[in-house]
């Protein structure tokens, strides 16, 4: 029921407005889409959610490959939704979680 009521307050993000997305674009990117959709979960851990920042949490996903993690954030896995409910591009889910990853590397 929490995950329902979170992801219901998540706001529809709109994608980037440009096609060529630079590294420090994609930062942002991905630091916004984080703290506009995947927060949501991913600050408290709701339902299982690695927290962010919480190497202990992230080290058992991160054995996978990045493209692995990647497909569970476009894709959805167990309780989390694809694209975590929102309708951001592919672009900026890999950039939110480059986002996450770096905060725990």
């Amino acid at each position: 029921a929490a995950a329902v009521a979170a992801l219901a307050s998540v706001p529809q993000a709109a994608p980037a407005a440009g096609g060529g997305a630079q590294s420090a674009d994609a930062s942002q990117a991905g630091k916004a889409l984080y703290q506009q959709v995947c927060q949501a979960c991913h600050a408290a851990g709701v339902l299982n959610a690695p927290k962010f920042g919480d190497k202990e949490a992230w080290a058992p996903r991160l054995k996978d490959p990045i493209d692995t993690v990647y497909n569970y954030a476009l894709h959805g896995k167990g309780a989390m939704p694809p694209k975590g409910g929102s309708n951001a591009s592919d672009a900026d889910v890999k950039a939110a979680v480059d986002y996450m990853v770096s905060a725990v590397k």
